[in-house]
This record gives structure tokens, C-alpha cells and sequence, in this order.
């Protein structure tokens, strides 16, 4: 007898497909830190095979398992025999929510990320109060003394990723329509994310730049809100299914040809609508209809022609490394894309990282709720982009932003970072770095 409830428990057919091959050990971020098979994608199937089998239960030892796993999805790009282990986690996820009580600190932790993270009103009601944090001393004192980290070391490594707040954080001024310069020739939605909207409100103002100088007319509906991309990785189903009806009402009937979003989280989120509200008779086809239309900003600007004229970014060659983040390479198979548009840019010479394709460990909110793991992964990203000798790092996620600029600064490196579309607006602009 399983011991998964019956609510869309991993399916016996998709766990079976593993060969125990062990191809998924050396790309998996986890078990390369953690060391021990369970925390491997092998290991986990051997878990969740158990559990349907009845020869395991779903408790603290094999939730802690399940919950090392950063959701990166190199297993699924490694695997010779195309086991589909982003639907079997994505499947677990829900069942350990719903059947495995967490303790007093997880659940603090958890209700604050949920319900903040996911609404930009709240988050911005903040930012008055952490711009006063932040310019009054305290952060710099909390931070030379550590007792942050050592009265609560994941509100610490929370702490530890939050951005400067300037006054472009306030700024939400993108109007709704948005003309495309020149001649239309698309009309696309565009989705502003929630920490991207008030922490890199200029990647998304560059991107407006960018889609209108190539024709494009840009819709930003006013009633959108969170993609959902937390929520889901965390098994939170029903708040997820919450947030995706809420998006997909706001860029029904609207007439586009895509809708494009700038995060690569994001995207991969807005791309499994279908699977989140498979069950949902009134949106499953809404649903399957919205993702078929979302597109990487990268993704949708590599397949039309560009029409803008690029200029050189800086006087002498410049060199750049494409930080590939997970959910973009691994979730939505985009890699040559952003490549390609980036040599486009007069001058750019691209290099690339050793492990280029290893999580960087922010993986949504995985570096708050394992900061450990996180700050180990994180520090080998960082170490491994500066060897590139690299002048710029162009990062397509605004997570793994958050999380590699902490460690460039740990390890005192002056390399910028910026997003690529950032970099062709620049271009475009015909501004220098």
C-alpha cells in the first residue's frame, strides 16, 4: 500500500523509467556538497518508490531529502533514459506540504517568504523601511558583528541578498501600451515579476526599450500579478493555482503575438501553467493556450530579425560571460539564444565558465531555506565566473543575480553584472560601460 495520499502522487510508470545509471550524480548540485546518495537524483527516486511502495513514510528523515533538492533540473538535461524527474519532484513536493508537519522555525520562515515574496505591494511597503535600514548604519553593523547569522542564519541569508535600495525601487511608471517605434510588427504582453519590478526595475524599463525599437508594441497589463514560479517550486499548490488564474485573467483577450517575460524562473513557471491547473476544468485550456504563447524576452528576440542598429559597448573589446541560469538552460532548454544575441553587440567577446551549467544555489528561495549548501554553491559560481577573466557578467535571472553579486562582493571582485537585455539596450542606446 503507497504511502503517498491520492492527490497526483508521483506516478509509479515515471519512477520506474530511472535505470539507477547514476549519469545524475556529477551534475547534481546537492549531492556534490552533500556528499550522500539520497541527496542525489537517484536517491531520491529510490525514496519516492519506497513511499508508493509502503516501504517508506513520509517523515523528517526523508523530507529533509526532498527538500535539499535545489529543483535545478541538470538531472533532467544529463539523464540517458530521459527520466522526467522535474515532474516526479514536482509531484512530492505537494505531498511532503501536505503530509508532514513542519517545525516551528520552518513554518516561520515559510509563512514570511510566502507572504511576501509573491505580492509586490507588500514587498514595496518595505522598502521604505529598508532604505532606512540600510542608510542608517544598521545593516552595516548587523553584518560586521554576524549575530544576525548566528541568532537566525536563514533570516541572515535572507538579509544577506537584499540589494541596495535606490529610488528607482519606488518607480512602477511603465504605461500600460507602450507603441512600438517605427513600423508594428508585434504586439507582446509583458510580465514584470515581483522582485523584479521593485529590485531591477531597469532591466524591465531596458526591455520595453529594446521590444519597441524592434517594432514591438508592448502591453503591461495593471492587474498582473506574481507568476507563481515560488509558490510551485515549493509545493504551495493551492496558492500557486491562485497566482496562475490571476495572470492568465490579465492577458486574456488581448490579441498577442507573445508574452514575454525577462526572468528565467519566471518563464519556466509560466511555461507549466498547463500542469498546474491541469485539474482545473474552467483554465486548463486557458492555461495551455497562455503558455503556449510565453516566451524568454532572449528566446523571442533571437527568432525575429532585429531592426535597431547595435553599437559597440565600450571602446576596446569587451569581454562578457553568460551566466546560464538553471531554469532557462535546464527547465526551458535556452542556451544558444542569449549567445547568439550577445555576439551580435559590435565588440563583444563571449568566454565561458568551467561548470557552466551548475546551479549557482539561489534556486527561488532554496538559499534562504538551505543557506549553507547555497553559500557553498554559490561561492564556487562566483570563483568560477571571475576565472573567466571576464570584464562583465551577463545574468538572465534576477535570483541568481542576488546570489552570485553577494559573493562576487565576498571575494572582492569588481566585475560587473547586468542583465543581457541591459546589454543590448546599451547597445541599441549606443552608450558605453
Amino acid at each position: 500500500m503507497t504511502n503517498f495520499d491520492a492527490k497526483n502522487p508521483p506516478q509509479p510508470e515515471l519512477i520506474d523509467t530511472c535505470v539507477h545509471c547514476g549519469f545524475c550524480l556529477a551534475t547534481c548540485p546537492s549531492y556534490r556538497i552533500i556528499g550522500k546518495e539520497m541527496d542525489s537524483p537517484r536517491g531520491r527516486i529510490y525514496l519516492m518508490d519506497a513511499i508508493n511502495k509502503g516501504e517508506a513514510t513520509i517523515d523528517v528523515a526523508t523530507s529533509q531529502h526532498f527538500d535539499s533538492c535545489l529543483g535545478c533540473l541538470a538531472c533532467v538535461t544529463t539523464c540517458p533514459s530521459g527520466v522526467e524527474y522535474d515532474k516526479l519532484i514536482a509531484a512530492t513536493r505537494p505531498q511532503i506540504e501536505r503530509n508532514q508537519p513542519r517545525s516551528l522555525s520552518d513554518r516561520l520562515i515559510r509563512i514570511l517568504i510566502f507572504n511576501l515574496f509573491p505580492y509586490p505591494n507588500r514587498l514595496r511597503n518595505l522598502l521604505a523601511p529598508l532604505w532606512l535600514y540600510q542608510k542608517s548604519g544598521l545593516q552595516k553593523l548587523l553584518r560586521n558583528t554576524g549575530i544576525l547569522k548566528k541568532l537566525t542564519p536563514r533570516l541572515a541569508a535572507m538579509e544577506a541578498i537584499l540589494p541596495a535600495i535606490t529610488a528607482n525601487s519606488w518607480q512602477d511608471n511603465l504605461p500600460e501600451v507602450i507603441p512600438a517605434q517605427g513600423k508594428q510588427r508585434y504586439r507582446v504582453g509583458m510580465i514584470l515579476g515581483c522582485v523584479q519590478r521593485l529590485f531591477f526595475s531597469p532591466v524591465n524599463e531596458a526591455t520595453v526599450r529594446v521590444l519597441t525599437a524592434n517594432g514591438c508594441e508592448v502591453v503591461i497589463p495593471r492587474s498582473q500579478g506574481c507568476c507563481a514560479a515560488l509558490p510551485a517550486h515549493q509545493g504551495q499548490e493551492a496558492q500557486a493555482q491562485t497566482l496562475a488564474r490571476q495572470m492568465i485573467d490579465s492577458f486574456i483577450n488581448q490579441d498577442l503575438d507573445a508574452i514575454i517575460i525577462n526572468a528565467a524562473g519566471c518563464g519556466h513557471t509560466l511555461k507549466e501553467y498547463g500542469h498546474i491547473l491541469a485539474d482545473d476544468p474552467e483554465y486548463a485550456e486557458k492555461a495551455q493556450e497562455f503558455s503556449s504563447k510565453v516566451k524568454d524576452v532572449q528566446e523571442f528576440l533571437s527568432k525575429i530579425e532585429l531592426t535597431a542598429e547595435l553599437h559597440p559597448l565600450a571602446s576596446a573589446e569587451l569581454s562578457v560571460v553568460y551566466q546560464d541560469a538553471c531554469h532557462l538552460l535546464h527547465g526551458q532548454k535556452i542556451s544558444l539564444e542569449p549567445r547568439q544575441l550577445l555576439r551580435k553587440i559590435p565588440g563583444v567577446k563571449l568566454r565561458e565558465p568551467i561548470d557552466a551549467s551548475l546551479c549557482c544555489g539561489s534556486a527561488g528561495i532554496y538559499n534562504m531555506l538551505q543557506p549553507e549548501t547555497a553559500d557553498e554553491l554559490g561561492r564556487q559560481k562566483a570563483t568560477n565566473l571571475i576565472n573567466t577573466g571576464a570584464s562583465l557578467i551577463a545574468s538572465p535571472n534576477p535570483g541568481c543575480s542576488l546570489q552570485i553579486q553577494k559573493h562576487l562582493d565576498l571575494q572582492n571582485s569588481p566585475i560587473k553584472l547586468l542583465h543581457p537585455i541591459e546589454l543590448l539596450d546599451y547597445s541599441i542606446q549606443g552608450k558605453k560601460i
